[in-house]
């Protein structure tokens, strides 16, 4: 097993082992990605990747961290996806798309704007909703506590947006389950202080994420494979941890790889952030539950991500910012690697 050695994954097959991460732009339109997201994505694409994954698209309006996020939820915005999705397989690559709800993390502005709560003049929205009524921090609004309807409409939300995802030719799907956004905190105790049937007991937390995979995979067809992107860790005393990340893993049905980071549940971790600092978790998980995973955070040369795969430490690598910075990072990798590496005709040449 290397970078460079196909993946299958039900009815998909990677020609290598390097991802896309989502990576959210804050440039959509009234939820509708715009042209920056096909040249983003379609870069990214034609420079090698495997798998492109959009940034994480909102499964209801609610659901978005800004108000400038990519969403899911109406028809129209998958048919603004649709080119996108078609151009990315286009180029030899699998296109792909993360569901989302930000939950208490949601109406806030841009990065470059502060990143703090927008009230609804600013253009911010209420409520927001969590399990539980706890503000992420002191500048984010304070949300209301779901009712059991309003899971219900969330886990509809969810398989709704998968099914036009998979209609706007979207081959892998992934429900975001990390960073402190809305499924994440029905698993952590730092956020859902619930007493019903969703909090408590490791089951009752998993129970919101568990309905959600089994109503998406209820929507699409077997072929298509359905990741899980968690934080195997909140990085704070009381929260969610391995232990319980394991447990949850090995609970997952249709679940074909878990993408594994860390964080996201409060403000102000203390995080040994380092090359590599949160691979040592996929390679647990995967040891432990015998599930594929994938591996991300700080993953940034050839030879790194090479030897992740090699010392089977995770399935496949997602990288990030090091694709912001270099679009075509895996036609070097594979250079670097002495791998003959697929390039569009166009550019030929240049290899």
């Amino acid at each position: 097993m290397h970078l460079f050695e196909p993946l299958a994954l039900r009815g998909v097959t990677l020609k290598n082992r390097i991802l896309v991460s989502p990576m959210c732009q804050y440039s959509a339109n009234e939820g509708h990605p715009t042209r920056w997201h096909l040249v983003h994505l379609g870069s990214r694409a034609v420079g090698g990747a495997a798998l492109v994954f959009t940034e994480a698209a909102a499964v209801e309006a609610r659901g978005r961290i800004s108000p400038a996020d990519a969403g899911i939820w109406l028809d129209s915005q998958a048919e603004a996806w649709a080119p996108i999705a078609r151009f990315i397989a286009e180029q030899g690559a699998v296109p792909a798309m993360q569901l989302a709800h930000a939950g208490r993390k949601a109406s806030t502005a841009r990065p470059w704007e502060g990143g703090k709560g927008l009230n609804v003049e600013q253009g911010g929205w209420r409520p927001t909703i969590a399990p539980s009524s706890l503000a992420f921090d002191d500048d984010y609004p304070l949300p209301d506590a779901m009712t059991t309807a309003d899971i219900d409409d969330v886990v509809t939300a969810f398989a709704d947006a998968a099914q036009r995802a998979v209609a706007a030719g979207f081959q892998v799907l992934e429900i975001h389950a990390a960073h402190g956004y809305l499924l994440h905190e029905f698993l952590s105790p730092l956020a859902n202080h619930r007493t019903d049937a969703y909090g408590g007991s490791l089951e009752n937390r998993a129970r919101l994420l568990q309905r959600v995979i089994e109503a998406t995979r209820k929507v699409i067809a077997d072929s298509v494979p359905l990741f899980v992107r968690i934080s195997a860790t909140d990085w704070a005393d009381g929260g969610w941890d391995l232990e319980q990340s394991c447990a949850l893993v090995e609970s997952f049905a249709g679940v074909v790889l878990v993408d594994v980071s860390s964080g996201g549940m409060v403000a102000h971790p203390k995080i040994p952030v380092g090359a590599g600092y949160q691979t040592r978790f996929a390679s647990e998980i995967r040891r432990r539950t015998g599930r594929k995973t994938g591996a991300v955070g700080m993953i940034t040369s050839p030879e790194q991500a090479d030897h992740v795969v090699r010392s089977e430490q995770a399935d496949a690598v997602l990288l990030a910012r090091e694709l912001l910075r270099e679009a075509y990072w895996p036609v070097r990798a594979a250079r670097t690697l002495g791998v003959k590496l697929e390039t569009p005709p166009q550019y030929a040449r240049a290899w």
